[in-house]
């Protein structure tokens, strides 16, 4: 028996890790993370998910649904701390090039229990003011 490693070093995320119960994956930058690609939110609703900074900069945007509409918020990534985006949370993640995550949610969170939301140009300049 040996230890065993893995690494990611493309853009976007790749699971390097999974057993029946939880999955280990890497999130680099990519486009659609940059402040000038974001352009939707996403939820779980099953399942938590975490993020580790471990390079870079990363700055975690979520919206909580009020009869208002949705309100935002977001935190700035410290390298080292684990954050906990709660299950049904919209939230997505801004992160410059040289950003690069761990994440680690259940094995069975997959798009048939998640959801995506398109944002509108006002929702996407909100967003953008905050970060």
């Amino acid at each position: 028996m040996n230890i065993e490693h893995y690494e990611f070093a493309g853009e976007g995320m790749q699971r390097v890790y999974e057993n029946k119960k939880w999955m280990v994956g890497i999130k680099n930058w990519k486009p659609a993370n940059d402040i000038t690609g974001i352009d939707c939110l996403e939820r779980h609703n099953k399942t938590d998910e975490l993020f580790v900074l471990t390079e870079g900069e990363c700055t975690l945007i979520y919206a909580n649904e009020t009869k208002n509409g949705l309100e935002f918020g977001c935190v700035k990534m410290v390298p080292g701390k684990v954050f906990n985006i709660p299950a049904t949370l919209w939230h997505n993640t801004i992160t410059q090039k040289d950003t690069k995550m761990i994440l680690i949610e259940d094995s069975n969170t997959s798009m048939e229990n998640s959801d995506i939301l398109k944002l509108d140009e006002d929702q996407i300049k909100n967003i953008r003011s905050l970060v």
